[in-house]
């Protein structure tokens, strides 16, 4: 390649490393903290209502929706302008949520009620609630739409719910204490992370049943120290990552082999993780130093813990 065309590629790529950022909830200060990955700083503050915990982009790329705790609403800020937009209630005590299929609703994880509310995302209106088992926390809308998964904390279950009927399909027994869920891309696994079961739980989608525990270990740390919760996969499924709670680490785990290849110390109590838009980064939010922990994917290296706020809990990166 020529020295000009070389130029213009690196040019190209710090581009759009400079564009990507971590947008960092902190349950403390009612505030999501903007952390540019490519200067490894804190951009901004946006402030937002009281304690945001869980984020998602909606579908059309250009809002994002944070689920406040204390207030009982997600706060939907528009990611150009940076600015609150609106608010729609989620009911009391609001745990994680996903969206539809096609993005008219949210499933919510209604904690005091122990049931998944399916809740009108421009409206707040709520449409449907099936109870689950108590203290529900992660959910997860299936690639193609047609169901939702949710964890119950305290059932040690993962509740399958039909997204057509709002009926409970099936309850499958998972490890202890089920936080989070990611899928494999072609929607064929969906893994599960067990907080006190220092564990994985993988489901086969097909058969709504578990198919393999990835039990994770770490040389030097207790079991009981070991508490996975955040799920992350490349897009090609080949990598998945797992913060691994008060080990203060986060693991990387070979699809194929289901086996955990390699773990990186980061900030305590990692809590959540975030992969980049272009994946060469990984975000771990820290909740007990009050930081995220920028990991260069390729190498396994921890390139810098930025403060970020009071009890960070996890973070959307958004190019």
């Amino acid at each position: 390649m020529k020295p000009t065309l070389i130029a213009a590629a690196l040019a190209l790529a710090c581009g759009a490393a400079a564009a990507q950022t971590a947008w960092v909830s902190s349950e403390k200060d009612h505030a999501l903290t903007l952390v540019d990955l490519k200067t490894q700083a804190v951009a901004g503050v946006v402030p937002t209502c009281k304690r945001p915990r869980h984020m998602q982009l909606a579908p059309d790329g250009k809002r994002l929706f944070v689920a406040c705790t204390e207030s009982g609403q997600a706060d939907i800020i528009d990611v150009a302008s940076r600015k609150s937009v609106g608010r729609v209630s989620l009911g009391d005590e609001p745990e994680a949520f996903d969206f539809s299929s096609d993005g008219k609703a949210l499933y919510v994880s209604a904690e005091d009620e122990g049931a998944l509310v399916t809740i009108d995302a421009a409206s707040g209106k709520t449409l449907a609630s099936v109870p689950v088992g108590k203290e529900p926390e992660g959910v997860k809308t299936s690639p193609d739409g047609k169901l939702v998964f949710v964890t119950s904390e305290v059932a040690n279950m993962v509740h399958v719910v039909d997204a057509a009927t709002g009926k409970l399909r099936k309850n499958i027994a998972a490890g202890k204490r089920p936080r989070r869920m990611v899928f494999t891309p072609d929607g064929a696994q969906l893994w599960v992370s067990n907080e006190l079961g220092a564990s994985i739980s993988v489901i086969s989608v097909k058969d709504l049943a578990v198919a393999d525990t990835i039990k994770l270990e770490l040389k030097g740390a207790r079991a009981e120290d070991i508490t996975p919760v955040g799920l992350a996969m490349t897009r090609d499924g080949k990598t998945a990552f797992v913060s691994m709670g008060r080990a203060n680490h986060v693991g990387y785990i070979d699809v194929a082999s289901r086996k955990l290849t390699k773990t990186v110390l980061v900030g305590k109590r990692a809590w959540h993780v975030a992969l980049s838009p272009d994946e060469s980064r990984l975000v771990v939010s820290n909740g007990m130093s009050d930081d995220v922990t920028i990991v260069e994917t390729a190498s396994g290296k921890a390139l810098k813990s930025v403060p970020v706020g009071r009890v960070p809990y996890m973070a959307v990166v958004l190019p």
